[in-house]
């Protein structure tokens, strides 16, 4: 009789309904939850699309991966609501209740962490920086400027410097330098002002013909070019052509481009 009436003690009925609340809102912070992780990848192709590019594979696990999310959320919400009614009527009925451990609450668990193993293998495929890189600006990542296919690095040296040291790192190289071009010096020539600005061209005849094999018109954006200038904060940028660009305008394939890419990391070490 004692334990009929502490079963039917009104803080055991509290303790259940605030239990069952405590499931509902984990129920409902799943969905939620849920729909961000499938909304983000649907973000990730809106903007690859806005950007000329074309839908991104990456992103191809985000909207799977919501979508399960939420359905453990139903799932959750819904063995709350019968395990809450089951649990009742065994305290109604005055049956022992007690060292039961939760199964709902190990299956979520285990759900959570396959789940939370699957974001760790996505994220750490570096596939979802590669997307954010080629779509968003890349200076919230590395401090780069980038816009219409052209990326900007900050340099820590003067104009000239910097193309000095890009010039000796593509000779090296055995990368032929064609030409310098001091824009701000003309300009200073016929009376004019300008910021500190030069151009460097230069390229490889192996890497950049099969680009304008397949595509006659990239010959207009080759051979190469680096440009350091000085924006009006005083501060010196080393800009260049984003190979991925490249291949969006032209028609391009990685083979096309793979020479073309190698002058990457010499430009941005340059500006270093």
């Amino acid at each position: 009789m004692a334990r009929e009436e502490d079963a039917r003690d009104p803080r055991v009925y509290l303790a259940a309904e605030r239990t069952f609340l405590a499931w509902i809102r984990t129920g409902l912070a799943l969905m939620a939850f849920g729909f961000v992780v499938a909304r983000f990848g649907l973000f990730l192709r809106e903007l690859a699309a806005a950007s000329g590019g074309s839908a991104v594979a990456a992103s191809g696990y985000s909207l799977p991966l919501g979508t399960a999310l939420v359905l453990i959320g139903v799932g959750v919400t819904v063995s709350a609501s019968l395990h809450h009614v089951r649990l009742i009527g065994r305290i109604n009925r005055g049956a022992d209740t007690a060292g039961r451990p939760s199964l709902l609450g190990v299956v979520v668990a285990l759900l959570l962490a396959a789940a939370g193993l699957a974001m760790a293998v996505y994220l750490g495929s570096g596939q979802t920086a590669q997307v954010g890189l080629s779509a968003i600006h890349k200076e919230e990542f590395f401090g780069m400027k980038s816009g219409d296919g052209i990326i900007s690095k900050p340099s820590r040296h003067s104009v000239p410097e910097t193309l000095d040291h890009l010039e000796a790192a593509l000779r090296e190289k055995g990368i032929k330098v064609f030409a310098r071009v001091d824009h701000s010096g003309e300009a200073e020539k016929v009376g004019l002002k300008m910021p500190p600005t030069q151009v460097l061209i230069f390229g490889n005849p192996k890497a950049g013909t099969p680009a304008m094999l397949a595509a006659p018109t990239a010959a207009i954006d080759l051979p190469l070019k680096a440009l350091a200038w000085q924006d009006a904060d005083g501060k010196v940028w080393l800009s260049y052509n984003d190979v991925e660009y490249l291949k969006r305008r032209f028609g391009l394939t990685d083979d096309m481009v793979k020479g073309i890419a190698a002058a990457a990391p010499l430009i941005e070490q340059a500006a270093n």
